[in-house]
């Protein structure tokens, strides 16, 4: 331990990280990706096109993770901070999104964000440790509040810089100089952390506890993604925007109002979410995404898209919180990263499955290049979120350690 090791962690300062890369993660996966796309792809073939960087993407994303968790885990057991990890990723990945945002043609950006997602996603499975490691049981419940709140924060912040700085030069630049910031912050406090007990080696299990949880969560992302990867043809086509700037700069803007209500959200199932059955906690959020859903579906103008953003902020901030603090209880100590690489497949491998199976009905429908298709997508957004939240009652009160 550091000389001058202090005991108790700072819920920010260890979240402050996650503000950084979810910056990152707000700006590509909400606008610039699907506007790079269109902007170097030409006519109708740009939606296809995307799906398939975006399930390319998400490919490395899951290799990588399942990868980098059983090195991490033998790193902490033999006294590491985990925060050569968070290092190297953060770097990496500033390098990448400065690369990103200067591609000239879409071959570079493939491989630009392909660069993006393996460094990224070095970092993120052995920090998504970080509550267990740093935290006493007791307070998982207000550490996933702060991790939920600067993940929205970030979302926030990379979606605006994504809207409205139209220099690619310094949009890159202001997110990868994010990104190293909010690195450093959070290393720099890791550093004099007395950590909780260091864990005895556990091996991976694939128990009918993890497999429902999985199975609950993956759904419920699939269904976000499919929204998310979608607002933008949404706003484009549904709301008649005149013009791909103009639907960047609304799509920012509703993206920054859900991110915003998302952090209220958070804050206010903090305290739930340690005191309450956690199901009960997740089920509310999810119940609220699904009415939002509905509303994009039912809306043809901004005003009714703004309500439903709204309303799909408040729902996912309260969802993100309990879903963080179920997994910090039920996933074992032991095996922390290696669980977390394979059970962050379940937000990883929506990101392949929205775009895919989306893609895969409005090609069946012919919808691909008419603006009847993002409504069809959000009504399959509302089955995928019903189902996941429905299987998350799968698991018993015990289960979950309540």
């Amino acid at each position: 331990m550091p000389a001058g090791a202090r005991n108790a962690a700072s819920p920010f300062r260890i979240a402050l990280f996650w503000l950084g890369i979810q910056a990152v993660w707000g700006a590509l996966l909400g606008i610039s990706l699907q506007a790079r796309t269109i902007e170097l792809v030409a006519g109708a073939h740009a939606l296809v096109a995307y799906g398939r960087l975006a399930t390319l993407g998400a490919i490395v994303a899951a290799v990588v993770q399942v990868a980098v968790g059983p090195w991490s885990d033998a790193r902490r057991r033999g006294g590491s901070r985990r925060i050569e990890f968070y290092a190297a990723g953060g770097l990496g990945g500033a390098v990448a999104v400065v690369c990103f945002y200067g591609a000239a043609n879409f071959v570079a950006l493939t491989f630009a964000f392909v660069a993006l997602q393996a460094a990224l996603n070095f970092a993120i499975g052995p920090y998504q440790a970080i509550v267990p490691d740093a935290m006493p049981r007791a307070r998982f419940g207000v550490a996933s509040s702060w991790m939920a709140a600067l993940q929205s924060a970030g979302n926030a912040v990379g979606a605006v810089c994504a809207a409205f700085i139209t220099d690619a030069r310094i949009l890159g630049g202001a997110l990868a100089a994010l990104l190293i910031a909010t690195g450093t912050a959070t290393c720099a406090h890791v550093r004099g952390l007395a950590l909780q007990t260091q864990p005895k080696r556990e091996p991976f299990r694939v128990t009918r506890t993890f497999v429902d949880l999985f199975i609950s969560r993956a759904l419920v992302y699939v269904g976000f993604y499919t929204l998310l990867d979608y607002l933008l043809f949404y706003v484009s086509g549904v709301l008649a925007t005149p013009s791909i700037a103009q639907a960047k700069s609304t799509s920012g803007v509703l993206i920054l109002v859900f991110t915003l209500v998302g952090a209220i959200g958070a804050a206010l199932a903090a305290r739930p979410s340690d005191r309450l059955d956690k199901r009960l906690v997740a089920t509310i959020g999810g119940g609220l995404v699904v009415v939002a859903l509905a509303l994009f579906v039912g809306s043809h103008t901004i005003a009714g898209a703004a309500a439903a953003t709204l309303v799909a902020g408040l729902g996912w901030g309260i969802f993100l919180v309990a879903d963080w603090a179920i997994a910090c209880r039920v996933l074992p100590p032991g095996a922390l990263a290696t669980t977390m690489g394979v059970w962050n497949l379940a937000l990883i491998l929506p990101q392949i499955i929205a775009p895919a199976v989306t893609t895969a009905v409005l090609g069946r429908l012919a919808l691909t290049a008419g603006t009847q298709g993002p409504r069809v997508a959000f009504v399959l957004a509302i089955g995928e979120t019903f189902v996941g939240i429905a299987w998350l009652w799968r698991l018993s009160r015990s289960a979950i350690g309540e």
